[in-house]
């Protein structure tokens, strides 16, 4: 049974959906509608950056979210994609996974993604925020430093590797804590804020306010949401989870654990970077896992 992972924010790079573009009918339309949706290039800005443009949470979202459907529809195109059971995907990742089980269409899951962007980015822009990865502790001590320090947990990304997020002055106090707790590997991340907190509470209402008249229909396949980990189905409850999302931890672990659970024996990951591929393995070596980012890795 395949289970179809789609990329979150971080895992952009420049060049990325070029070759999907060129050689791929269906990939290029996704392209031109998305241009026409958002009002501005995100084709030119995916292929050619600059890099510095690319990073920008307000154009990444839309970025990943485009190049995630234009790998679907070039598998189907070229009769690639056999029955797909499930979906989950990274923060970011969980609205392409629920365009990809036809929860809502292409272009009104852009205007989605760019709408959590764009406010994503004012609340970065509102607030000191950062985040930092913790390697190589349990679950139990890090929500303990967390506690401690007033900083909260924003991803469960695989067993060892959980990311804290908040306040710069808070994160920098948590990551000396960890070290005189002889925590070993606390590793600041290069990113615009705090996400996955209660810093990003200002995007989360706005958020909701923007999705409350936006219809959304029951998934063609089961989809997990990082709020719980599990299988998520009623589109009111899936509203709610992407609502909450912004400032709750994503639960990566508990969806891959959930999907595997439940019968999916075929990870494809469908964007750059290969990160998702990476957890997998960090978590379960026994997973097949397979990433899929450019026309070359569709098969002959």
């Amino acid at each position: 049974m395949l289970a179809l992972l789609f990329a979150g924010q971080g895992a952009q790079k420049v060049g990325m959906g070029k070759s999907l573009h060129e050689a791929s009918a269906g990939a290029k339309a996704l392209y031109d509608e998305a241009n026409r949706v958002l009002g501005w290039d995100i084709a030119k800005v995916s292929f050619e950056g600059p890099e510095s443009e690319l990073t920008q949470t307000r154009v990444c979202q839309p970025a990943l979210f485009v190049h995630g459907l234009a790998l679907v529809e070039a598998l189907r195109e070229k009769g690639k994609l056999p029955q797909v059971d499930f979906a989950l995907g990274l923060s970011l990742g969980e609205v392409t996974a629920y365009a990809a089980a036809g929860v809502f269409d292409f272009a009104t899951g852009l205007g989605i993604v760019a709408e959590r962007g764009r406010l994503m980015q004012a609340a970065c822009e509102k607030s000191e925020g950062s985040m930092a990865a913790v390697i190589g502790e349990t679950r139990e001590a890090v929500l303990d430093l967390c506690r401690a320090t007033g900083v909260e947990a924003a991803n469960f990304n695989a067993p060892g590797q959980i990311i804290i997020s908040g306040e710069k002055a808070a994160l920098a106090a948590a990551i000396e804590a960890a070290k005189a707790r002889g925590m070993k590997k606390v590793i600041p991340l290069n990113v615009a804020g705090a996400y996955h907190s209660k810093l990003m509470e200002p995007a989360r209402a706005a958020f909701e306010a923007f999705l409350a008249d936006i219809t959304f229909s029951a998934p063609r396949f089961r989809v997990f949401t990082n709020t719980t980990g599990k299988a998520v189905s009623d589109p009111a409850e899936i509203k709610s989870a992407l609502v909450r999302q912004v400032v709750s931890p994503v639960l990566w672990e508990d969806c891959m654990r959930s999907a595997a659970a439940a019968g999916a024996t075929e990870f494809w990951e469908l964007g750059p970077g290969g990160t998702l591929a990476g957890l997998a393995r960090r978590t379960e070596k026994a997973w097949s896992v397979r990433s899929i980012c450019e026309y070359a890795d569709l098969g002959a």
